[in-house]
């Protein structure tokens, strides 16, 4: 029972500091503070989606940080995902010993950091800040009404998870989106974007989850007192960021 409450007590206190964290980036609103601070985080998620992969290569690292500058200068980032795709995969075809799983940490989570930092880039701290309470949302939703209501397995992948928890996150996620929508957002337009967001994120814990479980462990990392990894608190985003970047620049 104490360690039921001391382990409460911690996840408090530690998602606390991760919420004061991330309104003082809001609040000051850098480009130089807000792509050291994802640039910091993606690398320890790398680093522990190395670990589910189970690849130990550090040169991941090095290849890792180069996209991380150069996109600091583009005005896109996410196109850098498709320029080292085509260059891995033209290493792989001249070399033939290119670290095939290479691919995998490229497309998860680099891809998705850069995607976010786009996001920043092309629409601001408003749409990043949307993006935190949407996600947020769907999880403290699921949570609740999973917990009170929920009776029906969701899938395999995540047991805990139920049917009525996730359509509770999502319809939570809309409510809070339509709310928190930055202004250049119409009512319906934020609302849509809300729900799918809301969806991807779903999507994106299930996708941890799976991870976890091929490696046979019960979190991505213990760099957060309380809640694990750094995936296992941005596993959502990871999903999400992408999405509402791409139905931005479909819908607004």
């Amino acid at each position: 029972m104490f360690d039921i409450i001391n382990e409460s007590s911690t996840r408090i206190k530690t998602g606390v500091v991760l919420v004061l964290v991330l309104l003082l980036i809001g609040f000051i609103d850098s480009m130089n503070l807000t792509w050291l601070f994802l640039g910091g985080i993606m690398l320890v998620a790398l680093s522990e989606a190395m670990d589910l992969f189970k690849i130990d290569d550090s040169k991941i690292y090095i290849y890792a940080i180069g996209i991380w500058v150069v996109a600091y200068f583009h005005s896109n980032p996410q196109d850098l995902v498709f320029v080292v795709g085509v260059i891995f995969a033209s290493i792989l075809a001249y070399t033939k010993n290119l670290n095939k799983n290479l691919f995998l940490p490229l497309m998860y989570p680099i891809a998705s950091y850069l995607f976010l930092l786009a996001l920043y880039v092309s629409y601001g701290m408003s749409t990043l800040l949307w993006l935190l309470v949407v996600v947020a949302g769907a999880d403290v939703g699921a949570y609740f009404v999973g917990k009170s209501k929920g009776k029906t397995s969701f899938c395999e992948t995540s047991p805990n998870k139920t049917l009525e928890g996730v359509a509770g996150g999502i319809v939570t996620a809309a409510i809070l989106g339509m709310i928190f929508s930055p202004d250049y957002v119409g009512f319906f337009t934020a609302l849509f974007i809300s729900l799918i967001v809301a969806l991807a994120s779903v999507f994106g814990d299930l996708f941890e989850s799976y991870l976890k479980r091929e490696a046979e462990v019960k979190d991505s990392g213990d760099i957060l007192p309380g809640h694990g990894g750094i995936l296992d608190r941005t596993d959502g985003y990871l999903f999400g960021g992408i999405i509402m970047l791409v139905m931005l620049r479909l819908f607004v």
